[in-house]
């Protein structure tokens, strides 16, 4: 069995002591491999994601075959958050973007705990809130923002979810992302090299400028942060 201490995982990381006791001897580490489909629309979710590094993209599929990128999830918070709460059928397929690592636990382990916890409760609700959150702020950018902008924002956002200035992302990926067409983002991503924002070779991004980057992102990356901030503050004061 697994032994965890504390976790990087932010979710993990803000429960209070008795509350991640309630799940500890559930919990797996398990790796996230890139392009991995952690579960299809209309499926039932049998499994919560916590990743430590890495990202879980959430992905609606078109009639036509399109595929837009409408939330992520990363170290900051869970996959599944409303799940344990109410049984459903999930509306997005879960892709991995940015392998890596995360906990893991059983769909029933975590229902039998939130239904022990009032507090464990209110901490799943504010995480799915704030994902919904995300996937709001997603779709006005996409409707109103220019590529440039939103892969900007994406990228920013990437980073911060991996925890990482370098990124492994294909052109389709980044298509996917911002709901933009290849060849539009091949474009843009020559833009921003062009500007010293990003290293960008074969797939592999380096985010070398950060500050540019934030001045060619569009408001909705800061708007989502603050989202998550105030969805999210009283996180800390369990414990």
């Amino acid at each position: 069995m697994d032994t965890f201490p504390r976790s990087p995982n932010g979710f993990l990381a803000a429960l209070s002591d008795s509350d991640f006791e309630l799940i500890r001897q559930h919990l797996r580490t398990i790796e996230l491999v890139a392009d991995t489909v952690l579960v299809e629309t209309d499926e039932m979710l049998n499994r919560i994601y916590m990743p430590h590094k890495g990202v879980i993209s959430l992905v609606v599929k078109l009639a036509k075959g399109e595929r837009v990128q409408v939330a992520m999830v990363g170290r900051d918070s869970l996959y599944g958050a409303f799940t344990p709460l109410v049984e459903a059928r999930v509306l997005n397929n879960a892709v991995v973007l940015v392998p890596g690592a995360c906990s893991a636990i059983e769909v029933g382990a975590l229902r039998a705990a939130a239904g022990a916890s009032p507090t464990l409760r209110a901490a799943l609700i504010r995480h799915g809130l704030a994902v919904y959150a995300q996937i709001q702020q997603t779709a006005g950018c996409n409707a109103a923002h220019t590529v440039e902008s939103r892969l900007a924002r994406c990228l920013l956002h990437t980073r911060d979810l991996s925890g990482s200035n370098k990124i492994v992302l294909t052109q389709e990926a980044m298509a996917q992302m911002i709901g933009a067409r290849r060849n539009s983002v091949s474009l843009v991503a020559h833009t921003l090299q062009q500007a010293n924002f990003i290293h960008y070779s074969r797939g592999h991004i380096e985010i070398t400028n950060v500050d540019g980057l934030m001045r060619t992102s569009c408001e909705c990356y800061a708007a989502v942060k603050a989202q998550y901030a105030g969805l999210l503050q009283g996180e800390d004061a369990g414990g």
